[in-house]
């Protein structure tokens, strides 16, 4: 198409630029293509902010007035201009370019979609129309501005109307409309959507509203519907911008803004210009109170707070802010291009252990601050933000926090697993159930195949998120190996079912003894709508071993004798039983055995030395206080049979388990054999993955072990809709591991559901760093803490070697004196030189200890004064980098 001239001189007008735009400027060919020749004529008459009418432009237009005004409407109901009837006559207003005519025109859905160009165009426009200016602009002067939280300022006696959004909402109204964001929309059509959907997002004002409801473009709302809007948003942790630049509290849009798609804070995070949004407030944080449990930095837009550590180190650490073009020179070496998969949870330093350590990476600190004020329910809540189960992970957890817990360098660990059990045993033992408030009510079919922990993890955040969750499994019933593999003397199932409870009374259904893919396919649930799906079968097939005389009656692998025993039906088990393997199933199996009345010894023989055993050494120590005899170095050689029948097994000595690079590669001693009498032999060294008939037909790749190849992060396979958690993808592992997996498997599948969503833009990466205690100052730290041994569990008496869970929980008393011995290592680091101001960190502390703090006092700015502004901002800087350079030379 030729260059249209009347376009371009249109577009100038908009923009308020002294240059003609060219074919290959975004301002040019976002109209280029469908704005009349009479259109784009009759706004080349109009003026900037201008209010005018029909009368006024139609002989300078040289058609008639009905002609004039027909064009003026389709401007209007285009969105390019914005219309209002005053006493009769419609006044009509060309408005600035951004944050306006593009804003306007985005919401136009039939339009934009049409002529995707114009998002194309208001993307590329606003990353590069500003770049020059934004290092100069001063606090507040970007063209849009962040507001604060209200309930963030409220004690704030300085605080000022237009620092408030109620001033906003109470000054227009009766003139108030809801659309869908623009930025997440024109995100969106470019397929890098964050996740954070575009309806009912940008509350409209004034003139703008008006004209925007009347278009059909927007929902007409009240102010209590405004408030309630912008109260999700905050719970959302959702940033308040307000358009800028006009001056005399005349906004027309409050924004409810996330970091990953907004393009007005695009331009402070790509460009590192923070000033430009920035608010009049800055985040200050209270060490003393925070708990560093990362809520405030899951949710802060601008990644300014990060975890770091609380404790004295020997050698003093000094947090450096981020440079800032206040003082610096500036340029595409200072810009973070990257800002959306770049972000970071911890400054280089660390943060504290408990939190690094946990594969969920539970707020370990902040519970137990929790729990030692009594604050029970809060600390579940905080728990479960990472962990639908903590009652189960407070009886059977691998406790990697506490293996790595500061206190356990001075005397012992905290006894962390405990304080979760006693926190989650509130819960159980009382009518109150923490059913979480659904964030959303988003109403798409998702299917969860496997009920066992990855599963039930990916159903419960899929279900906080709104979504119809349903659980297929094979098995009669739900749980996966907490139900069937765990014996119930360390994980009584009324516990397991209390916490699956909590998934029903949230509306997720289960259909157990449905195996999908013989009794239902992938393809046809699709048929039946479900969007997204999330493969968690887990590991519940046995390995053989695969030496003679396996196939003997006597021979059982252990998984199938858990299950047994978990469902409560008839096993024969008598004399003599040898379990072969050292991991936890394997001392389960044990422990399980040791428990039939009619066996007179279990003995464990394993490859590792007791060094080396997967298993936990106190559930080692737990097995041989029962009875279990456990045979360090020995592998299977044979089983010996008799007429078809166990009669025992030969083994031979284990001189190397793993090679020189760490991997399992035994090495025996032939000579070296030892026969060991049996009448039963339970098999228990690893599991496998039994697929079935559940991938016929799909694009999924396995690997090692039957593994599904899948991204590390996102756990996608070659099935767009498809994703994958738990054992099925990592091999045998904990609880834990899988319930981390199956929450990141929960928002894949968000994502997925929805057009134009990336599956990593904006995305937490969840990556910890602990600090380093050989750093600390420990002699210091004991100061302030009493010297307290760690608390230990009792046992209720006469329920050994019985299929009850002896172990009692804390009691209150035991909790506190618990919870005091934590030393609080970590806590939140602010880069006030990031902070924009918004109060969205205030709103989610349960600590009191992170507040807004009125820093500046700019004015409301207006456009017609830019130029200025940016002059004005380039002399300042220039005296404050000349001032730094000259500090920093000693001058």
């Amino acid at each position: 198409m030729a260059f249209r001239e009347n376009v371009a001189r249109a577009v100038q007008k908009m923009a308020n630029t002294n240059y003609l735009p060219k074919e290959t400027d975004p301002e040019y060919y976002s109209f280029a293509e469908w704005l009349t020749d009479e259109q784009a004529d009759l706004l080349c008459l109009m003026e900037l902010n201008q209010p005018t009418t029909a009368d006024f432009l139609y002989e300078e237009f040289g058609k008639s007035l009905e002609d004039t005004q027909r064009v003026l409407k389709e401007l209007a109901d285009l969105g390019v201009i914005v219309t209002a009837n005053v006493k009769g006559v419609d006044i009509y207003v060309m408005i600035i370019i951004v944050p306006g005519v593009y804003e306007m025109l985005v919401i136009n859905k039939d339009l934009v979609e049409a002529h995707p160009e114009i998002a194309r165009g208001f993307d590329e426009y606003t990353l590069k129309h500003f770049e020059d200016y934004l290092p100069n602009a001063p606090v507040g002067a970007g063209l849009m501005r962040v507001i604060p939280i209200e309930k963030a300022i409220s004690g704030d006696t300085k605080a000022i109307k237009f620092d408030e959004v109620s001033y906003y909402i109470e000054k227009n109204k009766d003139h108030l409309c809801v659309t869908g964001c623009q930025c997440r929309r024109t995100r969106r059509m470019s397929g890098e959507g964050c996740g954070h959907l575009e309806d009912d997002m940008c509350i409209i004002m004034g003139a703008a509203a008006d004209s925007i409801a009347k278009a059909g473009r927007g929902r007409k709302i009240t102010a209590s519907e405004a408030y309630e809007i912008l109260r999700k948003a905050e719970d959302d942790g959702l940033v308040h911008q307000i358009t800028n630049m006009e001056g005399k509290g005349r906004v027309f849009a409050i924004c409810n803004c996330c970091p990953c798609s907004c393009l007005a804070l695009r331009t402070s995070l790509y460009y590192n210009t923070h000033n430009a949004s920035r608010s009049n407030y800055l985040a200050e944080v209270d060490k003393e109170k925070c708990t560093a449990c990362g809520e405030c930095v899951e949710y802060c837009p601008t990644n300014a707070l990060k975890l770091g550590q609380k404790l004295c180190s020997k050698t003093p650490i000094e947090f450096v802010p981020s440079p800032s073009p206040e003082d610096h020179e500036w340029g595409p070496e200072m810009y973070n291009p990257d800002f959306r998969t770049n972000r970071e949870n911890v400054v280089q330093t660390g943060t504290s252990p408990c939190k690094t350590a946990c594969p969920a990476h539970i707020a370990v600190q902040g519970y137990i601050k929790l729990a030692s004020q009594g604050r029970y329910i809060e600390a579940l809540e905080l728990i479960k933000k990472n962990n639908p189960f903590p009652a189960v992970c407070g009886r059977i957890c691998p406790h990697n926090c506490e293996s790595d817990c500061t206190r356990g360098d001075i005397d012992e660990p905290v006894a962390i697993d405990e304080i979760k059990k006693f926190i989650a045993d509130q819960e159980l033992n009382s009518d109150y159930r923490a059913i979480p408030k659904k964030t959303h009510a988003y109403g798409k079919k998702m299917a969860v195949i496997g009920a066992g922990p990855a599963g039930l993890s990916c159903a419960y955040y899929l279900a906080v998120d709104g979504y119809n969750v349903t659980v297929f499994d094979k098995n009669p019933v739900p749980g996966g190996m907490m139900t069937l593999g765990i014996p119930s003397f360390r994980l009584e199932k009324d516990v397991v079912n209390a916490e699956i409870g909590v998934l029903k009374d949230m509306g997720v259904e289960f259909k157990c003894g449905v195996e999908v893919g013989k009794d239902v396919t992938i393809k046809q649930l699709r048929n039946e709508g479900y969007k997204a799906f999330y493969l968690a079968i887990g590991a519940q097939g046995a390995r053989r071993l695969g030496v003679e005389g396996e196939d003997a009656k006597g021979v059982l692998y252990g998984i199938d004798f858990l299950r047994e025993v978990n469902l409560g039906n008839n096993i024969r088990l008598k004399g003599k039983v040898v379990v072969i393997g050292g991991g936890i199933v394997a001392i389960d199996v044990a422990r399980s055995a040791v428990r039939f009345k009619s066996v007179e010894n279990v003995q464990m023989y394993c490859l590792e030395q007791p060094s080396e055993m997967p298993a936990l050494p106190e559930e080692i120590e737990e097995a041989q206080g029962e009875g279990v005899v456990i045979n360090y170095g020995w592998g299977p050689k044979r089983i010996l049979t008799e007429d078809g029948k166990v009669k025992g097994v030969e083994f031979k000595k284990c001189i190397s388990v793993f090679d020189a690079d760490g991997k399992f590669n035994p090495k025996y001693d032939e000579s070296q054999t030892v026969n060991v009498e049996a009448d039963r032999v339970l098999v228990s060294i690893g599991q496998t993955i039994e697929w079935g008939s559940l991938l016929e037909g799909l694009n999924i790749e396995l690997g090692a072990g039957g593994r599904v190849i899948a991204d590390s992060f996102t756990y996608a396979t070659g099935e767009p809709d498809i994703f994958v958690g738990g054992d099925v993808y990592t091999g045998p592992k904990y609880v834990i591991d899988a319930i981390a997996a199956g929450k990141e498997g929960a928002v894949s599948m968000h994502r997925s559901a929805w057009e134009g969503q990336s599956l990593i833009l904006g995305r937490n990466k969840r990556e910890f760093k602990s600090l380093d205690k050989d750093n600390l100052d420990k002699d210091e730290i004991v100061k302030g803490f009493d010297n307290t041994r760690r608390q230990r569990i009792t046992r209720r008496s006469g329920k050994e070697k019985m299929f009850i869970d002896s172990r009692r929980t804390f009691t209150e008393e035991q909790m506190k004196k618990e919870t005091a011995r934590c030393l609080g290592c970590g806590a939140t680091i602010i880069d006030q030189n990031r902070c924009i101001g918004c109060g969205v960190c205030t709103s989610k502390c349960k600590f009191d200890a992170i507040h807004l703090v009125h820093s500046f006092d700019a004015p409301e700015y207006f456009f017609a004064d830019l130029d200025k502004i940016t002059e004005d901002g380039k002399k300042l800087r220039k005296e404050k980098i000349a001032a730094r350079l000259a500090k920093e030379s000693g001058k």
